[in-house]
């Protein structure tokens, strides 16, 4: 049978380049699991959470999939989100898409990928109901980056809407949501400005047309 030898390689190297800097660094890791942040982002292999965000194991609790989706039915996603607001009481959840994420393309040009055409419906929804600002985008690299923006505002809309996360606002425990987009081609991260921190705040922007919308 064939082995990755060069990955445990790679990991016997970093372990003992880990031991070396700090010889407690797995005894402490091993005890701590108190992240602040859960971040919601893409399966892409360029968007790795910690590395990107300059955030160490132990820092940050990460889901990701697909598009960076969080959809209604999804009991893995929503079991995640639960977890981390109600045992692990982040304080933080921060929805991550990415510039030039192939299951936003396919969403947008309804490209016929298999299994997961199912999934990328949640993203063909969001095309959808804002059809009319996509299609007074004639750059197709703009139009999709826009998608891409769209995408994480409707998706923060489905954390806040979350039996987790209202709970967690009717009982005073402090929690906000983001929404953040990640440059590829520059590495860095961008704040789309949709942040939400309490139920007032998700009804206000429901009132505009919604997070991130228009």
């Amino acid at each position: 049978m064939q082995t990755l030898s060069r990955i445990l390689e790679n990991n016997r190297r970093w372990a003992a380049a880990m031991r070396a800097a700090d010889a407690q660094y797995f005894e402490r890791l091993e005890h701590q699991q108190a992240p602040e942040y859960l971040w919601i982002g893409c399966s892409d292999s360029r968007v790795p959470a910690n590395q990107i965000a300059g955030l160490q194991p132990g820092e940050v609790f990460v889901h990701r999939n697909v598009g960076n989706v969080l959809a209604p039915g999804d009991l893995n996603g929503n079991a995640v989100l639960q977890f981390a607001v109600d045992v692990l009481r982040v304080q933080h959840v921060i929805v991550c898409g990415h510039y030039g994420c192939s299951g936003v393309r396919a969403a947008l040009e309804d490209q016929r990928l298999g299994l997961v055409d199912g999934w990328l419906a949640h993203i063909r929804a969001v095309k959808d109901r804002h059809a009319a600002v996509l299609d007074a985008l004639l750059d197709p690299q703009r139009r999709e980056a826009r998608l891409t923006e769209l995408n994480v505002g409707a998706q923060v809309e489905q954390v806040c809407a979350t039996t987790a996360v209202r709970d967690a606002w009717s009982r005073g425990q402090p929690l906000a949501v983001h929404g953040w987009v990640y440059g590829v081609s520059d590495g860095l991260l961008r704040d789309l400005g949709v942040s939400v921190a309490t139920a007032r705040d998700l009804a206000e922007s429901r009132r505009r047309g919604g997070v991130g919308g228009g």
